[in-house]
């Protein structure tokens, strides 16, 4: 294991029922940073943060997570994780207290009320703390439930989908928090589908359908990907983006035709053959065009378009 390293982990493959939901997985993951999986529904993300930190065992691969084998190791490892569910988990006519008081009696915490204490102030809860879960809104439960997360100390915090259904300030209030506790050497695994949440990671892995396809900075992936775009948008009255963005579909070297506001993004990975696509378009005075650099969100949308569902046709269970 490098050094630096948090987890390390390599060929990890996992299948249900017969069919593969992870192919073949290698991931190196530094101590502190933060982590953010992308991909579409169903690509394996969450089976593979389970396989990384001991929660499902692998089928096939090896590898450490925080030093300690994967395979053997396991129960280790999870005295070491702290999880946070999509899904508010907590018991909602309990206070915030209670539950607090109520993990950390499951941990076997020693000095457990000053944790809990602690646990509150990071978390801007101590004013809250005899409100019931169930009269909280969803930043406040978001909060509730990463004070429970990290109230047993972990060096490695997974966290699933954690800002669904929360409004934006409480969606920033809470990675500022994240990247505080990787400031203080906590290591963050995040699955998430928000182009700018995944643009807050220090890194970012692409998984579709049990591959990882890629990984690295987002400066790193979307210059990997190659990807020429172009924008468009109305230059007079007559100007129909629905109507164009029918007509660019499905030509030659055009991977991604995506509305935004009044403007439509096009772009392709084989840039000779977009060129000669849109030439025709871009000769069209009812359109101004103008080439932009790709955006993650691109990146997304070309690698989802190049991946193939390794569930699609599966017998129901």
């Amino acid at each position: 294991m490098s050094p630096a390293a948090a987890i390390e982990v390599e060929g990890l493959s996992k299948s249900f029922a017969g069919r593969v939901a992870v192919d073949s997985l290698s991931l190196a993951v530094p101590a502190g940073r933060i982590l953010g999986f992308l991909g579409p529904n169903g690509s394996g993300k969450t089976t593979t943060i389970r396989m990384l930190c001991g929660l499902l065992t692998p089928d096939r691969g090896r590898g450490t997570c925080l030093g300690l084998d994967i395979l053997t190791q396991a129960h280790a490892i999870k005295r070491q994780v702290g999880y946070m569910t999509q899904k508010f988990s907590y018991y909602e006519d309990l206070s915030i207290v209670e539950n607090l008081d109520f993990v950390a009696r499951v941990y076997g915490l020693p000095e457990r009320k000053r944790k809990v204490a602690a646990a509150l102030e990071r978390l801007g809860l101590t004013d809250r703390r005899r409100q019931l879960a169930g009269q909280l809104s969803g930043g406040w439960k978001q909060r509730l439930a990463l004070a429970a997360c990290i109230l047993h100390e972990p060096r490695l915090l997974l966290l699933d989908e954690p800002t669904a259904g929360v409004d934006p300030k409480a969606r920033r209030e809470f990675w500022e928090e994240i990247h505080r506790l990787a400031a203080d050497g906590l290591t963050v695994l995040v699955s998430t589908h928000y182009m700018d949440e995944a643009e807050r990671c220090h890194a970012i892995a692409y998984i579709a359908y049990g591959k990882l396809l890629a990984q690295g900075s987002v400066s790193e992936v979307v210059a990997e990907a190659g990807l020429s775009t172009f924008t468009a948008t109305p230059a007079a009255p007559e100007a129909d983006m629905a109507a164009l963005a029918r007509r660019l579909s499905g030509l030659p070297g055009i991977e991604l035709v995506a509305p935004f506001g009044s403007a439509l993004h096009v772009g392709g990975a084989d840039r000779d053959r977009l060129l000669a696509s849109l030439a025709p378009f871009r000769g069209d005075a009812a359109f101004a065009w103008r080439e932009d650099a790709p955006t993650l969100e691109d990146v997304f949308i070309h690698l989802m378009g190049r991946s193939r569902d390794n569930f699609a046709g599966a017998a129901p269970p």
